[in-house]
């Protein structure tokens, strides 16, 4: 098992006219970005990287792709659709 573990991030800057704040808060934002960002990859990269779907997640990835055909078709883009995919083709094979 390969865990990536986050480096220990640390940000000097010098800041004139008493923005101290402002660094602290960008020190604390650039963390929450790369702890994310790791976590982030873990869970696409690693082991367990469906561990948690189930059968309602893809249930709903099902309805939304289907929200979508259905919206195309009921705006009657099917058509304007298919006719600009066989002009393509009419061009590429010269028909």
């Amino acid at each position: 098992m390969s865990e990536f573990v986050a480096p220990a991030v640390r940000v000097a800057v010098r800041v004139s006219g008493g923005r101290e704040g402002a660094v602290v808060l960008k020190d604390r934002v650039l963390r929450v970005w790369v702890d994310w960002t790791v976590t982030v990859a873990s869970r696409v990269r690693g082991r367990e990287r469906d561990a948690g779907a189930g059968f309602v997640e893809y249930a709903g990835l099902m309805i939304l792709i289907a929200g979508i055909f259905t919206l195309i078709d009921q705006l009657g883009l099917d058509g304007l659709i298919s006719g600009a995919i066989g002009d393509a083709v009419n061009d590429v094979i010269g028909g």
